[in-house]
């Protein structure tokens, strides 16, 4: 957790929760912020994870997906929420089979970060994944998912036309472009 956050805000009264959801809760909170009386409204979502899943023949396994909220087609990483009780790592191992099929051999904590802490508590658990056996995908009912194989030079390219419009694929492609380098 990052210092200074209690000198600067404390809360000023219980917190409302003004919605409940199946992935999130949204809940405004009362508090003395250096200007005054005001109020915070906070998304609150479980820790997720996202994988940076490299093939033998060094491809980055990438997925596209209709997300409804943006009303558009997104390139993505393969992600999720993080079940109770499950460490982030056996959840990237699920995520990455349901979504795309591939069970990793290797494994390697990248990062851990908020996605945007300006109105969200979510914290995002990324992670490199390789010695990749392909499977059969088993998303979940409500996702429709293409799994695509981008090379180096296509991801430079879709990074490049500003396609990339999702900040952990952001994240995942530059570290991955940077890794590819030093290889």
């Amino acid at each position: 957790m990052a210092e200074g956050g209690a000198d600067v805000e404390e809360r000023a009264g219980a917190s409302q929760v003004v919605f409940r959801g199946r992935v999130l809760t949204v809940r405004v909170d009362p508090v003395h912020a250096k200007a005054g009386l005001t109020t915070r409204e906070v998304v609150e979502r479980g820790p997720a994870v996202a994988i940076v899943a490299e093939t033998a023949d060094h491809h980055l396994v990438v997925l596209r997906q209709f997300r409804w909220p943006v009303q558009a087609w997104l390139y993505e990483l393969p992600a999720g929420m993080i079940d109770g009780g499950e460490s982030p790592l056996a959840a990237a191992a699920r995520e990455l089979e349901e979504e795309t099929g591939y069970r990793a051999q290797h494994w390697q904590p990248l990062y851990c970060y908020y996605a945007s802490p300006g109105y969200s508590n979510e914290l995002i658990y990324l992670f490199y994944a390789t010695g990749l056996e392909p499977g059969p995908p088993h998303a979940d009912p409500d996702e429709d998912l293409d799994v695509l194989c981008w090379s180096v030079e296509e991801v430079q390219a879709h990074l490049a036309s500003g396609e990339v419009l999702n900040g952990i694929l952001v994240i995942g492609l530059t570290w991955w472009l940077q890794h590819r380098a030093r290889a």
